[in-house]
């Protein structure tokens, strides 16, 4: 059994690869099934399958907001 990362919204990571653009920073924007992640130099937008993402990650650079549970 593989214990996934916790990965939330704004977080920002560093992939083991370069993007075309030279960089290698990318913002989370998404979750689910797959990850929507968006380059921080250039803007493009990318969907990765959850394992593909997680396979790719090299460091994770800041944590996003934690969203609270809705205790209304």
């Amino acid at each position: 059994m593989t214990m996934s990362m916790e990965i939330r919204l704004g977080d920002v990571v560093r992939l083991k690869k370069m993007h075309p653009c030279g960089s290698y920073e990318w913002v989370v924007v998404r979750l689910g099934a797959d990850i929507g992640i968006r380059c921080l130099s250039c803007g493009r937008r990318v969907l990765l399958d959850r394992v593909v993402f997680e396979r790719r990650v090299k460091a994770l650079v800041s944590r996003g907001a934690k969203v609270d549970d809705m205790k209304e």
